[in-house]
């Protein structure tokens, strides 16, 4: 996103019960974006959750996987 990720507020109390016809026409509000725009916005919404900053990811912890050999 273009915008800083500061400008934004996650309400994590917010829900909205939706009906079938309802959640359709959400989805195709969002349908128009391209792939690039949803993975952004996949970022942004996974740094908010998980409390990282999204111009300094945490690495991944190459420690916590082993490689066997299968026979």
């Amino acid at each position: 996103m273009s915008n800083s990720p500061k400008k934004y507020k996650l309400d994590r109390t917010k829900f909205q019960a939706r009906n079938a016809s309802e959640q359709f026409n959400y989805g195709q509000e969002h349908r128009i974006l391209t792939w690039q725009e949803r993975i952004q916005i996949h970022q942004y919404l996974n740094s908010i959750a998980y409390g990282f900053d999204l111009e300094n990811p945490p690495r991944m912890d190459k420690t916590f996987f082993q490689i066997k050999v299968r026979k």
